[in-house]
């Protein structure tokens, strides 16, 4: 009676346990594009710098009277129709310019963005810059981000 009980008790619980936690690891193994995120990171206070972002047409240096003028190639369709940031900083904290350009729907097209706008941008003053452009997905929950630093003389 003593043994039966201890079964009971102690080891069909352990059983019963094994085989639900078997059954819902075979459930999500079916889905091979779930990820498993324990820890959840607030990503907008985290500047990425991924290959599924990046600027084209950025020259190394600028004169004072041409125009900055980038694209921006996004490789990740899930930040498809999402917020597009361009910034130009000179230093830390000291902001330039910065443009948004909303509502970017790029992978139907294939399209670099902006999509049916341009960024062009005078900088007057000469100096080093860093020019950071982050695109946010549609809900502003994870964003992706490139920069890259050119001279106007």
């Amino acid at each position: 009676m003593a043994t039966r009980l201890a079964y009971v008790v102690f080891i069909l619980p352990i059983l019963l346990s094994i085989a639900f936690g078997s059954i819902v690891m075979a459930d999500v193994l079916k889905s091979p594009d779930r990820e498993l995120n324990m820890w959840p990171i607030n990503s907008e206070n985290i500047s990425t710098h991924d290959k599924s972002i990046t600027i084209i047409g950025l020259e190394k240096q600028y004169s004072t009277s041409s125009p900055i003028e980038i694209q921006v190639k996004v490789n990740d369709s899930f930040y498809d129709c999402g917020d597009l940031y361009v910034t130009i900083n000179s230093g830390k904290d000291t902001v330039i310019s910065q443009n948004g350009f909303f509502k970017q729907c790029f992978v139907e097209n294939n399209s670099l963005l902006p999509v049916d706008d341009r960024f062009s941008e005078i900088i007057d003053t000469p100096g080093q810059y860093e020019i950071v452009v982050k695109i946010n997905d549609q809900n502003q929950k994870s964003s992706i981000t490139d920069s890259g630093k050119f001279t106007i003389k």
